[in-house]
């Protein structure tokens, strides 16, 4: 039961860490992918967006983004989706110390540590943009 259960949480792990590519997100959006122009599903096949094409097709293409912002340009409703990457960012550190405790066998312990670890810490950036008027794709950026 051990040996299940440790290796459907691994493969619960793994999935969960695998990122999702347009043909999962197809076959999680089939009605949506479905409701798309032959140009379209040509586009979102490969991780493709054009201008006039409706948020179905970028959520599909591109994913769901990390964030959404509504506003006004010239009169008109807009709406843009921001995406956002993670970058490693690779440091070392120096730690150690003398210190005592409170608890041990004889109630006082004493440690005496130093040392040099690496560390690793996650940076967000700005991957993408799209602007969306009409019920459409207006624009885009991405980076390169």
């Amino acid at each position: 039961m051990k040996k299940i259960l440790t290796l459907l949480l691994s493969a619960l792990v793994f999935a969960s860490c695998s990122p999702m590519t347009p043909q999962a997100r197809i076959e999680a959006y089939p009605e949506k992918y479905a409701a798309l122009s032959e140009r379209d599903k040509s586009l979102v096949r490969q991780g493709q967006i054009t201008r006039g094409m409706p948020r179905d097709g970028v959520l599909i293409a591109w994913g769901t983004p990390g964030k959404r912002y509504e506003g006004s340009k010239n009169g008109k409703a807009i709406e843009r989706w921001d995406y956002v990457g993670s970058q490693p960012v690779y440091t070392s550190n120096f730690y150690g110390g003398y210190g005592f405790g409170g608890y041990g066998p004889y109630g006082r312990y004493s440690a005496l540590g130093y040392g040099v670890g690496p560390e690793i810490a996650y940076v967000p950036y700005h991957l993408a943009s799209v602007w969306f008027a009409n019920n459409g794709v207006d624009s885009w950026e991405r980076a390169q």
